[in-house]
């Protein structure tokens, strides 16, 4: 086994495989559709719902540091949390503070650009195959709070400010994610950037998504119940998970991370 294949044994995220961003695009929806139901369907607002959302994040992000293994369930929780937190926190932002889509999307672009290059600097690598200790997996979560932040702040520029909708913001995403897959497979672009690219790009694809489904006729979208679509998108989410496992050669979670 090389030493880039004991790291991925060793690391606490799954395998990225078409299945995973199948899940993480439908989690992003949800987040989407989850942190909407809060705010506006039981009308709490964007502080108290993100208040509310933030304490499961740092509860499962805590959880997820600490174990030694990969949990499947565990983290896909920690990304739904995260990516709830994050819609009400942008939300907040552009449009409770007032400093719009495109300033709350420049400042958050920024967060997530120091962010990766401080975990960069420290740990000499900020490929998910090396999330395998404390320190390195607590730099990728940050990363990921901030990602899916910034990716709501993305999809609300393009939908309104943009002038493309919900469903021409999709396709605007849609479209950035296909030809990072056309540069992964013919061209050398480093791997690592190409998966951070695509892992921020699926957050507005989401948004635009989970907005088009719940946002009001009038305003373009289908008016489905964020309640009932949100449950729809957790049991979608759970089955793929669980089919993800069934079909897992070996141990299902089989290495242990090494003690810190």
């Amino acid at each position: 086994m090389s030493e880039q294949q004991a790291q991925a044994a060793l690391a606490k995220v799954p395998v990225v495989t078409l299945g995973f961003w199948i899940i993480k695009i439908l989690a992003t929806t949800l987040g989407e559709t989850g942190g909407d139901t809060l705010s506006m369907t039981y009308e709490l607002g964007y502080l108290a719902s993100s208040a509310i959302f933030i304490v499961p994040l740092v509860g499962l992000v805590i959880a997820q540091v600490r174990s030694r293994r990969l949990h499947p369930f565990l983290y896909w929780a920690t990304i739904i949390a995260s990516t709830t937190a994050g819609t009400t926190i942008a939300d907040f932002a552009t449009r409770s503070i007032g400093i719009g889509y495109t300033g709350g999307s420049l400042l958050l672009l920024g967060c997530v650009l120091v962010t990766l290059a401080a975990w960069r600097a420290a740990t000499g690598s900020i490929a998910v195959e090396s999330v395998h200790s404390r320190r390195v997996e607590t730099f990728y979560w940050v990363t990921i709070t901030f990602s899916q932040t910034l990716g709501t702040a993305l999809g609300d520029w393009a939908a309104d400010d943009g002038g493309l909708g919900y469903l021409g913001g999709a396709a605007l995403f849609g479209s950035l994610l296909v030809l990072l897959v056309l540069l992964w497979r013919f061209t050398r672009i480093s791997r690592v950037w190409l998966f951070w690219a695509a892992f921020i790009l699926t957050r507005p694809l989401g948004a635009t998504v989970g907005d088009f489904l719940d946002k009001p006729i009038r305003e373009g979208g289908l008016n489905f119940s964020r309640p009932v679509a949100s449950a729809v998108l957790l049991a979608a989410i759970f089955a793929l998970i669980l089919l993800s496992q069934l079909r897992r050669p070996g141990p299902a979670a089989g290495h242990r991370a090494p003690r810190r």
